[in-house]
């Protein structure tokens, strides 16, 4: 108990400036708590939303039916979803102009690809913060650290007689101010590199999802396209 009052009266007792970082570092170790339990649970709905419907999807059914129960599901929409809703919908859009089968696939490629991108920037938004604070945090607290060390080479200046009372509380905040540091920075990196590998993969999924799409719309297409020219025929 005493030495937990002493830390907080050290913590009181700095100065002014290194009473500044380590605010700083405070409210950007909170901050990156709270975006790493934020972003653990969208990647983790995003991971179950694209494992739902990949099993819908592949269990069968028309695309058509697929697309509707889609349209009209009252739960939360997933990535993957969403990308196949942007593809089919611009598919069945330029089918119905009487669109040319490659037409019709490069079309629903490119509103695929744009969703996806959306995707992507939503999954990765905010990580850079985390890469910020994770690198930027340890030099933070080397600066509280060297103007602690200061202030306590002045505080030794003026002493006659150097003695530990002297310069421990000088010394006390500089430590105080790089234990902060690594506080923060230490969960920030490992909240990126984790969360940063799993936008990559899940991004993956989705990629290798569209490229099937698109084959089985590429099918779909030529199928209908051989079969109005036997019909005209």
């Amino acid at each position: 108990m005493e030495g937990e009052l002493s830390i907080v009266r050290l913590v009181l007792e700095a100065s002014l400036l290194v009473k500044a970082v380590m605010l700083i570092l405070i409210i950007a170790s909170i901050a990156s708590w709270a975006l790493i339990f934020r972003k653990r649970a969208v990647i983790r709905a995003a991971s179950r939303s694209a494992e739902d419907f990949e099993d819908r999807f592949w269990s069968g059914g028309n695309l058509a039916e697929i697309y509707a129960r889609v349209g009209s599901s009252e739960e939360a929409d997933g990535g993957m979803e969403r990308i196949f809703r942007a593809g089919f919908r611009e598919f069945s859009r330029m089918r119905k102009q009487g669109a040319a089968a490659d037409a019709q696939v490069e079309a629903s490629q490119r509103a695929m690809r744009i969703s996806l991108s959306r995707e992507e920037d939503d999954l990765e938004a905010h990580l850079p913060f985390l890469a910020t604070v994770g690198s930027t945090s340890p030099y933070i607290g080397l600066f509280g650290t060297v103007w602690g060390i200061m202030n306590s080479f002045r505080a030794l200046g003026v002493q006659q007689q150097a003695t530990l009372t002297t310069v421990a509380p000088g010394i006390a905040e500089a430590l105080i101010a790089t234990a902060l540091g690594l506080f923060a920075a230490i969960p920030a990196v490992i909240g990126y590199n984790r969360y940063a590998s799993s936008v990559e993969r899940l991004c993956s999924r989705y990629e290798t999802f569209m490229e099937e799409f698109i084959s089985i719309l590429q099918r779909h297409a030529h199928t209908q396209a051989a079969q109005q020219k036997s019909r005209e025929a």
